[in-house]
């Protein structure tokens, strides 16, 4: 009996340990540019870089306030905030996620506090659930191709495209295509089911064509668009537009293309927990983000896409997302909850990995 205590014991200790070390090699603390005056805790999903610009400027604007920034996968900050939720725990002053899916869900528990204030007002419509959950950016899921793998006249600008050049080229292009593994990824997730519900034909004829070319399914954006810089794929799959367009800042073989047929447009979203300490530096954290100033720093050094402007500059696609009518923008509303039900969200998973990874055999790509 004691042997098993201790065994149960140790098992609990080395997981409360790993737990923390995890958070402290994902934890930046940006000190106070002044005396602190207070001190706000931010979870996030969001790449440190991208974010920094922010917080840098945020900062100057408020001098007193000191910024923890703790990163997590989408669903590890998921399952750590419902759990903070169901035992009213606090978990942080702001949560920043790409699955806007995962956020609603959080919302729609009780485990978010209501915000409104001039800048709020601000936001589109489809971008605001409850004044709880708030879409801040504005990014295309696009396409990444590097241009020593790809020729010029086999780069795909629509799902289509895509899906005959992987079928046309399969022996050329045979695992050198990289998407999400949703299984892993929320936000893979995500795009995957809003590509279903543009149209299962299409859907289902390109995840059919990757399978025959056995795509690779990772993570993350950031290790998918290391990849295709270096050519080892030769090809990126519903790639967030502002991690993909930073990453061919940085490598001259990368270019992106917004597809002509359709294209989806995420907002990373903003909860403010309801068991948060400081809330109130929560809300003005997002009211930054949801202001001009915010907004402006975003389109010029972090996420640089934008619903009214133009694309950036080296982009392939239409000159004004919005004006072109391809844009279809995934609205943070009562939708999404279907997106979380548990056993559409299992039933969704179980056909995609059927089709995309066991379908990805010797036997089928040799078809």
């Amino acid at each position: 009996m004691m042997k098993r205590f201790m065994a149960t014991l140790m098992a609990t200790i080395l997981a409360l340990t790993s737990q923390v070390l995890a958070a402290a090699d994902n934890q930046t603390r940006f000190p106070s540019l002044q005396t602190e005056t207070g001190r706000l805790t931010i979870y996030s999903t969001t790449d440190l870089a991208a974010m920094k610009p922010l917080i840098d400027d945020f900062q100057r604007s408020a001098p007193g306030i000191s910024i923890d920034y703790i990163e997590y996968l989408t669903n590890e900050l998921h399952a750590l905030a419902s759990e903070a939720c169901r035992k009213d725990e606090p978990l942080g002053d702001l949560l920043l996620s790409s699955s806007v899916d995962q956020l609603l869900k959080l919302a729609n528990d009780g485990c978010a506090a209501s915000h409104t204030s001039p800048e709020t007002l601000r936001v589109a419509d489809w971008a605001n659930w409850r004044d709880e959950v708030f879409g801040f950016t504005y990014e295309p899921a696009v396409f990444v191709y590097n241009t020593r793998k790809v020729p010029p006249a086999e780069v795909p600008r629509t799902h289509v495209e895509l899906a005959d050049l992987l079928r046309e080229r399969l022996d050329y292009y045979r695992g050198r295509v990289g998407t999400y593994d949703i299984r892993l990824s929320g936000i893979g997730y995500l795009l995957a089911f809003n590509d279903a519900r543009q149209t299962n034909t299409v859907f289902g004829r390109l995840l059919e064509s990757m399978a025959r070319a056995s795509a690779v399914a990772r993570c993350c954006t950031g290790e998918i668009l290391e990849e295709v810089a270096s050519g080892r794929l030769y090809i990126g799959y519903n790639m967030l537009g502002s991690y993909a367009y930073d990453a061919a800042r940085k490598h001259p073989d990368l270019r992106v293309v917004v597809p002509r047929d359709y294209t989806l447009v995420l907002s990373r979203g903003a909860l403010i927990p309801k068991s948060a300490e400081r809330g109130d530096l929560g809300a003005q954290f997002l009211d930054y983000l949801l202001s001009e100033r915010g907004q402006a720093i975003a389109r010029s050094n972090a996420f640089y896409f934008s619903e009214t402007g133009g694309l950036p500059p080296d982009v392939d696609g239409p000159q004004n997302l919005k004006e072109s009518g391809i844009a279809q923008p995934i609205r943070i509303g009562p939708g999404l909850l279907a997106v979380q039900d548990w056993a559409q969200r299992q039933r969704f998973i179980e056909d995609w990995s059927r089709s995309l990874i066991e379908l990805n055999s010797p036997e089928w790509t040799r078809e």
